[in-house]
């Protein structure tokens, strides 16, 4: 049997609901459950609860502040817990805690670890330096080979330190053999969607380079009736682009509803006969790519980013030019009018892709063997 994990404290700015905090609980939850101590320094938020029932413990700090007097309180206050815990592993999953988990790292001996998250734009100057923290671990862990290679060629991190651990999903809540019946039922009248036409569902939130409004207007290319449309995603206060995308639903001759976060994934997806991710800039890994083939959906992605490498052309699903709602609407009319028989099958095939090389306990032993690698 391998070593417990040593005590880690995993470090970012709160506990909101994004990716990069749930990846925090799940590796938390692998932690414990290996036998180790998992802490977690954050300013709090929606899933401190879930964090602390996976036996986690959060120590609430005001890692959100953004300005030099932060930055070293927070490395003197994180130093301090490191002594105070025995803390052997610390483990940064956002730039700006991530030069004060440094900081405490140094200061105290503790090996230091990050997880390269997106691609950090670098469009002034000092931007790559600013960015450099994610990559000055002992450890970097990238989240995709697209990621992996930006890491190198930006910081030049060798194989000795980087290693590529890929997002997980859970394959027994993203099962569709899983889903009762009456779940669907329920999501389909909450959103007012009658059966006898396809359904599209484009699962992000809601901001530009995401390419809601690329689908949008690729549906009005369609010939014959228009299927449904979801847009299921918070829009996070963009209440302009929200109202652009009313108006194009409304141009589109579709039923289209925009029904914000929805808390049934596994359902929203079972119920789509399309899932459509058309983000315009390179997506790190995309999540909702694994999650929809998990659940055995034709998944139409932009080729661009980490879905060439979850999305096999024709096999596991299909890759479109990025901000092309012509070759957008060309491929859902294909998905679409493929034999029911056809459709399954790169369903069948795309869930088996995920449970080779993308699952949440995958993820999980990687990166506890990353943390034995450094104890």
């Amino acid at each position: 049997m391998p070593a417990p994990p040593p005590t880690v404290l995993q470090v970012l700015p709160a506990l909101g609901q994004g990716g990069v905090e749930r990846g925090t609980v799940e590796i938390a939850r692998a932690i414990v459950e290996a036998g180790g101590r998992a802490l977690v320094a954050s300013a709090g938020g929606p899933m401190v609860a879930e964090l602390e029932a996976v036996g986690a413990r959060h120590l609430a700090l005001p890692l959100n502040r953004k300005n030099p007097v932060a930055l070293l309180a927070g490395a003197v206050a994180l130093a301090r817990l490191v002594r105070a815990e025995r803390v052997r592993i610390v483990h940064a999953r956002s730039r700006f805690p991530a030069w004060s988990a440094l900081m405490a790292a140094r200061a105290t001996g503790a090996r230091y670890v990050t997880t390269y998250h997106g691609s950090y734009n670098e469009g002034f100057p000092g931007k790559r330096l600013y960015n450099s923290v994610m990559a000055r671990g002992d450890r970097v862990i990238a989240i995709s080979d697209y990621i992996a290679g930006l890491v190198r060629a930006r910081h030049g991190v060798g194989p000795d330190r980087l290693r590529v651990i890929p997002r997980g999903v859970d394959p027994a809540r993203f099962d569709p053999s899983a889903v009762e019946p009456a779940r669907l039922a329920a999501l389909r009248r909450a959103w007012g969607l009658p059966e006898g036409r396809p359904l599209i569902l484009m699962p992000a939130r809601l901001t530009r380079w995401k390419g809601q409004a690329v689908l949008l207007c690729a549906v009005r290319m369609l010939d014959g009736p228009r299927p449904h449309i979801v847009l299921a995603g918070d829009d996070q206060g963009r209440a302009a682009y929200r109202a652009e995308l009313e108006g194009l639903a409304a141009e589109s001759g579709a039923t289209v509803r925009l029904p914000g976060p929805v808390a049934d994934m596994p359902a929203a997806l079972a119920l789509a006969d399309i899932v459509i991710h058309a983000s315009t800039d390179a997506e790190a890994f995309g999540r909702t790519v694994i999650e929809a083939q998990a659940m055995r959906r034709p998944v139409i992605a932009s080729d661009l980013g980490a879905p060439r490498e979850t999305v096999e052309e024709g096999v596991t699903g299909w890759r479109v030019p990025p901000g092309d709602p012509a070759a957008l609407a060309a491929a859902m009319s294909r998905v679409l009018s493929m034999p029911t028989e056809a459709r399954d099958g790169v369903g069948r095939a795309a869930r088996a892709a995920v449970l080779e090389r993308y699952t949440t306990r995958a993820m999980q032993d990687a990166t506890l063997a990353v943390y034995r690698e450094l104890a």
